[in-house]
């Protein structure tokens, strides 16, 4: 099948692709590889050059997906059957920094898509949400709970999801909704909560915790792809929304603890909480399991264990850590 991967060269997304490809399915890579105007472009080029060796002979375009004209002169050269749609301003701290920009990109990119989508005949959106839009939640809480997000980011992502919903109402495409959670690992970038714990526990640093109690469901980006794939890839997802976590809450200090557990060395410092972000729990999968098998297989602790190996073995972040 010809896919289409906006986002492709991101941490899900270039995972997304490898597997993909691991399938027997083409798929095209569609991304900007931006540093949002707020990540260091030197650490984003090695890890551009990383990812890439997973697929180096796959079709990889930099376009902007606010760019129609660009992405016209692609879908008008290639018949793609699905898009997974990943590209996004990835978090809600970029997108408070910059909201024109990343309203640009969340909603009129997507709406280059969806009517991209409609003339060329693309038979399945999937489109990335985020657990955000849930806004603050306790656990287990299955699809159908009511959303009420805090913070634009949030917002978008909810507003992307009715307009993926409203183009599928006419009966243009097929679509699949997918709600991930603090997805973390290898080639990640350092401004994650994740990667910021392992990094300063490696330079025997202080972790900030904002809100000891607070929780998140991290999840290891394999079984975050894994999980995504396989519901692009199924029948049973048409026109249907799912949580692709690992459905098991952690605290930010046990994370911080483990973190310091697996290096050896830093230590703590607990602050309140940061209100910019709502309170979350864990995230009910029942209904992935159920219709598409899907079944996250590797827990904080052996995720942490793997992520800390891999920057050990970085040659970017041997210099910056040792």
């Amino acid at each position: 099948m010809k896919i289409l991967v906006t986002g492709g060269m991101g941490l899900i997304g270039h995972n997304v692709v490898k597997k993909l490809i691991d399938l027997g399915h083409e798929p095209t890579i569609v991304d900007n590889r931006t540093t949002y105007g707020i990540l260091d472009h030197n650490e984003l080029t090695y890890l551009f050059s990383e990812r890439v060796k997973k697929f180096a002979s796959t079709p990889n375009f930099n376009i902007d997906i606010v760019n129609q004209y660009a992405l016209d002169k692609l879908f008008t050269f290639n018949n793609f059957e699905a898009i997974i749609h990943l590209a996004s301003f990835p978090r809600q701290k970029v997108v408070n920094k910059h909201p024109n920009w990343g309203s640009r990109v969340m909603s009129e990119g997507l709406i280059n898509l969806l009517e991209l989508s409609k003339t060329y005949k693309v038979k399945k959106f999937v489109y990335i949400s985020s657990s955000m839009v849930y806004g603050s939640f306790v656990d287990d809480v299955k699809e159908d709970y009511h959303c009420k997000p805090e913070g634009q980011y949030g917002i978008l992502k909810l507003a992307g999801e009715w307009l993926v919903k409203d183009y599928a109402r006419k009966e243009l495409f097929d679509y699949t909704i997918i709600r991930p959670s603090a997805v973390y690992g290898p080639l990640d970038v350092e401004d994650r909560v994740i990667s910021k714990f392992l990094l300063q526990a490696m330079r025997n640093n202080t972790i900030y915790v904002n809100g000891a109690s607070e929780k998140l469901d991290f999840t290891y980006v394999d079984d975050a792809a894994e999980g995504i794939v396989s519901a692009a890839l199924s029948d049973k997802t048409n026109n249907k929304t799912y949580n692709i976590t690992k459905s098991h809450s952690h605290t930010l200090e046990y994370a911080a603890n483990l973190a310091i557990k697996i290096v050896g060395k830093g230590n703590i410092e607990i602050r309140g909480r940061d209100t910019d972000f709502p309170s979350r729990g864990s995230l009910n999968i029942d209904a992935a399991r159920r219709d598409f098998g899907y079944s996250p297989k590797v827990d904080v602790e052996e995720g942490f264990q793997r992520y800390y190996e891999w920057l050990q073995n970085s040659t970017f972040w041997s210099q910056k850590t040792g």
